[in-house]
């Protein structure tokens, strides 16, 4: 079975290159434009059997043009041709209807299988974006989530080192000579940390200062 196809793309060298690729693999290329402007008109005209869309245009992008045509052509099967692996452009492209998300980089007789099998009813996604999208269906992004936050990120320089010495089990008093201060400014430093941390004993800020393997540190 013969497709006929609509082609959508800026480039002037890749629209002449792609459709040399597949008529000579018995696709027709009904039309060949550089923008999506007039799309709804061709394709009023010539009836294509599936578009191949650009993401990246000047004016009205690909998903624009993608969105305009699937408010009157609801069952036209639109394919993305790009070369973005963006996950966001995938999956907007699939939210407002592409039927298929294709690399502009893929081999010539592997496009033409997907556009037969997206004529034929599937939803076609390239390959290598397929780790990509079950990403995105899984709930979770490609972006790198932020590091937690450290519990003692509040905590003064002075008091992380008191902390550090309360984790190697040292009293107030001890902690007061060997900073050289006092029992009280230890005891309000003390108050402080707990504060800060959320417990309620100095064994709760020791253990949890243990955990997260706070090293000594005495300034001398």
């Amino acid at each position: 079975m013969s497709l006929r196809v609509l082609l959508i793309d800026d480039h002037t060298l890749f629209r002449v290159g792609l459709e040399g690729l597949l008529e000579s693999r018995g696709i027709e290329i009904v039309a060949s434009v550089d923008n999506g402007q007039d799309s709804l008109q061709l394709v009023e005209e010539l009836h294509p059997d599936v578009i191949l869309l650009d993401m990246r245009m000047p004016g009205i992008d690909g998903l624009g043009v993608l969105t305009m045509l699937r408010q009157s052509h609801e069952n036209l099967p639109i394919v993305m041709l790009t070369t973005s692996t963006e996950e966001s452009d995938l999956i907007e492209s699939l939210r407002a209807g592409a039927q298929g998300y294709l690399l502009k980089d893929m081999e010539p007789d592997a496009l033409v299988i997907a556009l037969r099998d997206i004529v034929a009813g599937k939803t076609v996604v390239a390959p290598d974006l397929a780790p990509v999208l079950a990403r995105a269906v899984q709930g979770k992004s490609e972006e790198p989530k932020p590091e937690k936050e450290s519990p003692f990120h509040e905590l003064t320089p002075r008091e992380t080192e008191i902390l550090s010495l309360l984790a190697e089990g040292q009293s107030n008093k001890t902690i007061a000579r060997n900073l050289g201060i006092s029992d009280g400014t230890v005891k309000l430093h003390v108050k402080a940390i707990l504060r800060k941390l959320d417990v309620h004993s100095r064994v709760e800020a020791a253990v949890m200062a243990v955990e997260h393997g706070m090293s000594k540190h005495v300034t001398k």
